[in-house]
């Protein structure tokens, strides 16, 4: 092909026709592509992620329903101030922007209430030791029960009537009542007075018994 073959093929008005198609036939292409492409991703379309935080599952379920949401209960706390079974946190967080569908993952307050130990106090702890370790522990106290005993030393523990044993649970924020010596026990003995509440004999001395006898 020589050099004027080529520039005259340049001029025909097929040629340029050819070129214009395949021009438009690409770009409606690429047109589509990336059309197909924003409908499969939904780009530019999100759903507001709603407030269900105090709500129960199953109300806050219906609502992320309606919204093309869905919710899974991932973990649990406990806070005593506020119903079982209520929600806590979610994760993405109310006013985000998500996708529908997108799974939201609930924390909520734990149903049953958690177990504690009660610290070891019986036996090894005055009044004020024991106090600010119960305390301390997140559980209350009740009116003191006073026992005959050392003095603002503490015998046991009690829930609910019974005395708790070493290293037994108790549900978290339970009311405990400290069992407490009064010293009931040294004034007793101070007077005569056994522990168990009889009478101790007086001791005499063998001058004092000698003496006795002779009268």
């Amino acid at each position: 092909m020589t050099i004027k073959d080529f520039f005259s093929f340049r001029q025909n008005r097929f040629f340029w026709a050819n070129i214009l198609a395949m021009a438009v036939v690409v770009v409606g292409l690429l047109f589509g592509v990336l059309k197909g492409l924003d409908i499969y991703t939904r780009h530019g379309e999100a759903v507001i992620v709603p407030d269900v935080k105090g709500m129960g599952v199953e109300e806050a379920e219906k609502m992320f329903r309606n919204r093309g949401l869905v919710c899974i209960v991932s973990d649990s706390s406990y806070v005593k101030t506020l119903p079982a079974g209520c929600i806590l946190e979610y994760n993405p967080a109310a006013g985000q922007k998500v996708k529908e569908g997108r799974t939201i993952y609930l924390t909520i307050n734990t149903i049953e209430v958690p177990l504690h130990i009660v610290p070891d106090v019986a036996d090894n702890s005055s009044l004020r030791q024991a106090e600010a370790r119960i305390l301390a522990s997140g559980f209350k106290l009740a009116e003191i029960q006073y026992i005959p005993g050392e003095k603002d030393w503490v015998y046991g523990v009690k829930y609910k009537g019974r005395q708790l044993s070493i290293g037994e649970k108790v549900p978290t924020g339970a009311v405990l009542t400290l069992m407490v010596g009064d010293g009931g026990a040294l004034k007793a003995d101070s007077l005569g007075v056994d522990a168990v509440g009889g009478t101790v004999e007086p001791v005499l001395s063998e001058d004092s018994a000698a003496d006795e006898s002779w009268f």
